[in-house]
């Protein structure tokens, strides 16, 4: 049965293959973000004409709220709470904390409560799904704001579980590690040019830490979110998909 599907993030790296994976199991997509071109670059690869966009930014609950408008009288299965920001913060004048928090979990729960009743429209089981990380697990020095928020969105996930859960909503986070996107290459490349070695230098070390030694590809992270959206039995959990990083936590 082809069900609709309503990701946040979904112009580049995770949230764009899950949208091509749910697209491509006979799914309607409905892709949401802040980039018109990155957006309409996705939709073009989808296959099928069912599929739409939205531009909103999740930090700004008129924007969503605009957003929501423009969907009209549509029921949604599944939220795929997607959107984020990465980097680092620092105390001080230029400090990203308050960027970072913004969008990455205040934004998500604008996203889920505002495309909510959408989501409560539909017959059969429903799903929210949030894309934290490996680092609500691990601390990394100068990434307060965004260890933070990631782990703030497994509470989040948990609350609305339980909250949830007489509507047969099922509320589930997966948390990736490092994922062969434009967001890690460009991370990977400014914490090289940080230290003074080549990306491919800190790449090596990267991954010392990571047992199986190597990045997720996108496809895999879509893959276990395609599964976690198709079943009825999963809420409340959070499922690390990082190569093993966090056994050595």
């Amino acid at each position: 049965m082809m069900n609709t599907y309503l990701v946040s993030g979904a112009g580049s790296g995770i949230g764009k293959a899950i949208a091509q994976k749910l697209a491509h199991d006979s799914n309607t997509c409905i892709l949401l973000g802040r980039n018109e071109c990155k957006l309409q670059a996705t939709l073009a690869g989808l296959p099928g004409d069912n599929h739409r966009i939205l531009i909103a930014d999740i930090s700004n609950k008129e924007s969503l709220a605009n957003a929501f408008t423009q969907l009209g009288n549509v029921a949604v299965n599944g939220l795929v709470a997607n959107s984020g920001i990465g980097g680092e913060n620092y105390w001080g004048d230029n400090d990203r904390w308050a960027d970072i928090i913004n969008t990455n979990l205040t934004g998500t729960y604008n996203f889920v409560n505002t495309f909510l009743p959408a989501l409560q429209k539909a017959d059969n089981t429903k799903h929210i799904l949030i894309t934290s990380s490996v680092l609500a697990r691990l601390g990394v020095a100068n990434y307060a704001a965004y260890c933070a928020s990631k782990a703030g969105l497994l509470g989040l996930m948990r609350s609305w579980a339980v909250q949830f859960a007489p509507e047969n909503i099922l509320v589930n986070a997966i948390c990736p590690g490092w994922v062969d996107t434009e967001m890690s290459q460009e991370g990977l490349q400014g914490i090289a040019d940080g230290i003074g070695i080549s990306k491919e230098e800190f790449y090596e070390i990267a991954m010392q830490s990571v047992p199986l030694k190597r990045m997720s590809q996108p496809e895999e992270i879509a893959a276990l979110v395609a599964y976690l959206l198709s079943q009825q039995s999963i809420t409340g959990q959070t499922i690390d998909i990082n190569c093993g990083s966090v056994m050595n936590s």
